[in-house]
This record gives C-alpha cells, sequence and structure tokens, in this order.
C-alpha cells in the first residue's frame, strides 16, 4: 500500500520558508541530561511564546490525551569499506531494505559504484554487490555475509548515520536513539523523541496520559533539500510505516487530544486518519507531504525539534500553525539563543 495526499494549491515558494540561522547554534552534541533541554511552547492560533525546560512537558498534557511515538530504531547505517577490484575506499549509507539482503543506499563516491562493482567490508565479513541504480542515484546493493544475521553485522561495523551538519563525534551511539526504540529500520532518528526519559515517561502516563506506538522507517528522504523553487513540484520520498490494531484502538478511544512527538508520528497519523480523525491500522509506505494549505485530520498538538531552513518540516510545522507564526517563533529562538536541529532544543506547538 502507497499513501499519498492532492497536494493543495499554493503560491509559496522554497524561499518563503528561508531563515538565518548563526552556525554557532546548530547543536553538536546531545546535553548530559535528555529532558534538560528548553522547550518553546507556541500557541498556533495566536503565536504566542512561552520558554519552559522541556521536563514541563507533562504539565502541558492532560489526563485522556494520547502521546503518539515513532519506536523505529536507527540502524548503524554508515558503512565504510573498499571496492574489491581498486582497493578505493567506499562509503555506503544504508537507506531502506528492499528485499531480505538488498537495500537501496547512497554510495560515495558514487561515480565508481557502477552496477557490477562489488565492495567489501570488514575485511570480508560482509560484501555487497551493485545490481542497479534507482532515481536520484541511489545505488541498489545485494549483501552477502558470513552468519546469519544481516543486522547484527551492521551493528558491529556500522556507525551511526548523523547528518551532515554535526561534524563533532558521537560518544555514545545510544544518544542517537529514543528510549523507546524497538524496531530497526531508520536511516535517521526521529529527533524529537530524544528528549524523552523512561522517567518522565512514566510520570507522563501516571498522570493519565496513554502512551501509543506506531511505526515509521526514517529515510533520508524526509530530510533532502527542496530543490524546485515551486513547492508542489518537490516529490517526496516514500517511508515505510505500519500502525497495529492495538495502537489504532487506543488512538480511536481517545478521550483528550492527540498529540505527536516528531513530524514522523505526525505524517504516520495523518496518513492513515480518516475525515472524523479516526485511523485505521495498516502498514506500507507513505509520501504524504503536507504544507501549508493541508488540512490537518487527527493531530492537535505537535512535540518537535527546530527544522533546516526550507525543508520539508519547516513546511509541515507552518501548515499546523502558519508560516507567519512558525518563523516569529524562529527568529524568537535565534534571538533567545536556542539549540538548533537533531540535538538541539524543542518546540511545543498547541
Amino acid at each position: 500500500m502507497l499513501i499519498t495526499n492532492e497536494k493543495p494549491q499554493t503560491e509559496l515558494t522554497k524561499s518563503d520558508f528561508w531563515y538565518d540561522l548563526p552556525q554557532e547554534l546548530i547543536a553538536q552534541t546531545p546535553l548530559a541530561v535528555r529532558d534538560s533541554s528548553r522547550l518553546m511552547c507556541v500557541d498556533r492560533r495566536t503565536g504566542g511564546i512561552e520558554h519552559r525546560v522541556f521536563h514541563d512537558i507533562v504539565d502541558l498534557l492532560d489526563p485522556g490525551d494520547v502521546l503518539v511515538v515513532n519506536d523505529s530504531k536507527v540502524i548503524p547505517a554508515r558503512l565504510f569499506g573498499v571496492k574489491e577490484e581498486t582497493g578505493v575506499p567506499m562509503e555506503v549509507l544504508l537507506l531502506r531494505q528492499r528485499e531480505l539482503d538488498t537495500w537501496e543506499v547512497l554510495c560515495r563516491p558514487g561515480k565508481r559504484a557502477k552496477i557490477g562493482t562489488n565492495i567489501v567490508f570488514s575485511d570480508g565479513l560482509l560484501r555487497a554487490e551493485v545490481v542497479d541504480v534507482v532515481e536520484d542515484g541511489d545505488r541498489i546493493l545485494h549483501f552477502t555475509y558470513e552468519g546469519d544475521n544481516l543486522y547484527s553485522i551492521f551493528d558491529r561495523i556500522g556507525q551511526m548515520p548523523l547528518p551532515p551538519y554535526i561534524t563533532e563525534k558521537l560518544a555514545d551511539r545510544n544518544r542517537y536513539q529514543t528510549v523507546y526504540a524497538r524496531e530497526l529500520g531508520s536511516a535517521a532518528a526521529p529527533t524529537a523523541g530524544l528528549h524523552f526519559t523512561p522517567e518522565l515517561l512514566d510520570k507522563i502516563r501516571e498522570k493519565g496520559v496513554d502512551v501509543v506506538p506506531v511505526e515509521l522507517h526514517v529515510g533520508l528522504g524526509t530530510f533532502r533539500p527542496v530543490k524546485e523553487e515551486k513547492i508542489t513540484d518537490h516529490v517526496m520520498h516514500t517511508e515505510w510505516f505500519s500502525v497495529s490494531e492495538d495502537s489504532a484502538r487506543r488512538i480511536n478511544g481517545r478521550k483528550g487530544r492527540l498529540v505527536c512527538v516528531g513530524t514522523t508520528s505526525c505524517r504516520t497519523v495523518e496518513s492513515v486518519a480518516d475525515g472524523n480523525g479516526m485511523v485505521r491500522a495498516c502498514s506500507g509506505d507513505t509520501g504524504i507531504f503536507i504544507y501549508p494549505g493541508y488540512q490537518f485530520k487527527a493531530v492537535d498538538a505537535l512535540i518537535t525539534n527546530f527544522h533546516l531552513p526550507e525543508s520539508t518540516l519547516l513546511m509541515l510545522v507552518s501548515a499546523f500553525s502558519s508560516r507567519e507564526i512558525m518563523l516569529n517563533a524562529y527568529r524568537t529562538a535565534v534571538e533567545e539563543r536556542y539549540r538548533f536541529f537533531s540535538f538541539g532544543d524543542a518546540m511545543y506547538i498547541y
């Protein structure tokens, strides 16, 4: 199943979502304590702003609310090997699994990864053959390996796929995982969830808020830059998602608001919601593209990080509130020296 949406008509362009960000505000490392990050609270209708600390989120949720989290787990998806024929170093970034041992990947240098090229990793522990080249230059690799579990090999030899704007080495790879991560499959972390601790989640549940998992394996398509100036010309890459029968039942039985942790949870819920805000259990691929003009069907509040200029993620939060309110919030965040992007501070839009 492939889920997309009708694109709303708009005159907005990519450059309408630009803002100036000093480089020093891009967070390079996570804070020592996950829930000690700053939290900007934004009233999506009035634009009112309040500055808090992330662990205050428990006070902002109400009994009967449902908190939806994405429990996808990040693969150590950055692999370093050599071209078997020449010994030239090769870097491979896993994007998504196509079949059991076949993956769509990014290869560097791409010009050396022609069909038929063989790449060797860790002295032959893992091998791959380039079997196809697809749109945007992604490669399809078929892996062969010693042992019976490809994921365990990725775990042994792979590195965490940190975004290119993070140049510091990550001391603890678990800091690029949420504490509730369960199913391996993501090429990037659902970063809004990085702020939660087990203790904070316990407090949230004790308040009468149900914490409900869905799954969306985050691909780099979500973060790829929008190249077309006219945003309706942009094509979203698809990502695999799953909503279980149990999760759908709990979401549909909510007494309060539906609060999504992160744009990935939001896109999952909106992919499977009907016009009455009821979600159905299913799995498949979603290429839903949310930007101003989109009418939200189920989500009432959103916890998210601060996103890159001109990104589809900034367009999504602008659709949830308004472009003017979001750009003002981002200007305020710059003035107040908030930390940006994956390891940065958070925003609660309600």
